[in-house]
C-alpha cells in the first residue's frame, strides 16, 4: 500500500498552501470571530478553482478527485480555519447532492453563482422533532396544479442566515419512501426566516418556517423515494466534515508547537519538560492515525468501493482527534490558548460542534456496530 501523495497531488497541495499563506492567513483571526459569511474569500477561492473541485467540467467544476478536495480543505484550514468552511460549502454537503441530482435547467439556473462564490446553498434537514432520527421529519410537500405547497419548520440549518437557496428535505407521503427534497429560494412567499441564533462556535443559524410556501414544479429535486439517494451522499459529506475537524486539530497542534519552543518557565522553554513532550507525542500519533483513515476513506470512495464503514470510522476518529488535539493544545498554551487573541480556542469550539453535526459520534458508533455484526440494530421504541 502506498500512503504517500502522488507528485501531482503534492504539487496541488503546495500551490494551495502558498495561496492560503499569502491570501487567507492575513485576517484569519478576525474572520473566525465574525458571524458573517466571508463572501470576498469565497470569490477568491473560486478564482483559484477551489469550489466545485470534484464536479464535472460541463457543470462548471474542475473535474478533480475527492482526494483533491480533501487536500484543499486541509491546506486552507492550516492557514485560515474559517476559510475551510467555504471550501466545504463549495464541494461537500448540500451542493454535492444538488449537483448529483439536479436537472440541467436547475444547474444552469443556480450553479454558476454557487461555484463563483456569489451565492450559497443551505441545507434544511433537521426539525424540532427530527434530529438524528431524520426519517421522522414532518415538513410536508403537497402537490397541487401550480406546483408544491410546503408546510413545516426546520432548525439548525447550515448557512440559513445568509443562504440564497435552500435544499429542503420534505415529506410527500408516509414512510421512508415518502421522503424527498425540494429547492426553495430565499425570497419565496410563505418562507419566513427567523432571527439568527448562535452556536457555541460563533456560527449562526435561523429557524425556517414554511407556511403554504408555494414552489413551482421546477423546484422539485428528488420526489418520493428520493431519501435513500439523498442520505447516501452523507458518506462523502462525512469526509468533508472529517477533513475540517482533523485540519483544525493540526492547526492548533502547530500553534502549540510554536508556543512551546518560545515560552519559558522555570528557566527553560516548556518543550524541555517531559510532560509537554509526551503530550505532543500522543497528539502526533493521533493525528497521523486519523489522517491515514481519512485518506483510506477518500481513496476507496473515489474508486466506488463500499465505503459506508470507512467513511463512518474516518469521521469518528477525525472528529474525536480534532477536538482532543485542539483541547490539549489549548491546555499547553494556558491562558494564551484560552484567549480569543489566539485561534486555538476557536478550534476547540469548532471541532466540538462537528462531533454533533453530520452524524453525532454516538450515531457513528451505532453504524459501526452494525457493520461489525452484519445486522441492523433498530433504535426505535
Amino acid at each position: 500500500m502506498n500512503f504517500n501523495l502522488t507528485s501531482e497531488q503534492k504539487t496541488f497541495a503546495d500551490a494551495v498552501d502558498k495561496f492560503a499563506a499569502k491570501e487567507l492567513a492575513p485576517g484569519a483571526l478576525e474572520r473566525a470571530h465574525s458571524s458573517q459569511y466571508p463572501w470576498k474569500i469565497a470569490e477568491k477561492l473560486s478564482a483559484q478553482g477551489l469550489l466545485g473541485i470534484t464536479f464535472a467540467e460541463k457543470d462548471g467544476g474542475q473535474g478533480g478527485s475527492l482526494m483533491d478536495a480533501v487536500i484543499a480543505i486541509q491546506a486552507v484550514a492550516l492557514h485560515c480555519p474559517k476559510s475551510a468552511d467555504v471550501v466545504q460549502a463549495g464541494n461537500f454537503g448540500a451542493i454535492r447532492t444538488f449537483v448529483e441530482y439536479a436537472n440541467e435547467q436547475q444547474k444552469e439556473q443556480y450553479l454558476p453563482d454557487l461555484l463563483a462564490g456569489k451565492k450559497i446553498l443551505g441545507l434544511a434537514m433537521s426539525e424540532p422533532g427530527a434530529g438524528s432520527a431524520v426519517t421522522e421529519l414532518t415538513t410536508s410537500a403537497k402537490q397541487i396544479k401550480e406546483g408544491y405547497l410546503i408546510n413545516g419548520s426546520k432548525v439548525f440549518s447550515t448557512h440559513s442566515p445568509e443562504a440564497n437557496l435552500f435544499l429542503v428535505y420534505v415529506r410527500f407521503g408516509p414512510g421512508i419512501d415518502g421522503i424527498g427534497s425540494v429547492l426553495v429560494e430565499r425570497n419565496t412567499p410563505g418562507l419566513k426566516i427567523g432571527q439568527p441564533n448562535c452556536f457555541m462556535s460563533g456560527e449562526e443559524w435561523s429557524q425556517l418556517y414554511f407556511e403554504d410556501c408555494l414552489i413551482s414544479n421546477a423546484g422539485l429535486l428528488l420526489g418520493p423515494g428520493g431519501f435513500k439517494k439523498q442520505i447516501s451522499g452523507f458518506n462523502v459529506e462525512r469526509i468533508g466534515n472529517a477533513s475540517r475537524a482533523l485540519a483544525l486539530g493540526r492547526y492548533a497542534f502547530n500553534k502549540a508547537k510554536e508556543y512551546a519552543t518560545i515560552r519559558e518557565q522555570f528557566g527553560k522553554t516548556i518543550c524541555e519538560f517531559q510532560g509537554i513532550q509526551w503530550k505532543f507525542a500522543e497528539m502526533a500519533v493521533k493525528l497521523d492515525a486519523a489522517q491515514l483513515m481519512l485518506y483510506r476513506a477518500a481513496v476507496n470512495a473515489e474508486l466506488g468501493l463500499p465505503s459506508a464503514y470507512e467513511t463512518t470510522t474516518a469521521k469518528l476518529i477525525c472528529n474525536t482527534t480534532g477536538f482532543e488535539v485542539a483541547n490539549e493544545s489549548l491546555q499547553i498554551m494556558g491562558a494564551t490558548g484560552y484567549s480569543q487573541e489566539a485561534l486555538v480556542e476557536y478550534c476547540v469550539r469548532r471541532t466540538r460542534g462537528w462531533m454533533i453535526a453530520g452524524g453525532s459520534i454516538e450515531i457513528l458508533k451505532n453504524r459501526i456496530a452494525e457493520e461489525i455484526f452484519g445486522r441492523r440494530f433498530d433504535q426505535r421504541a
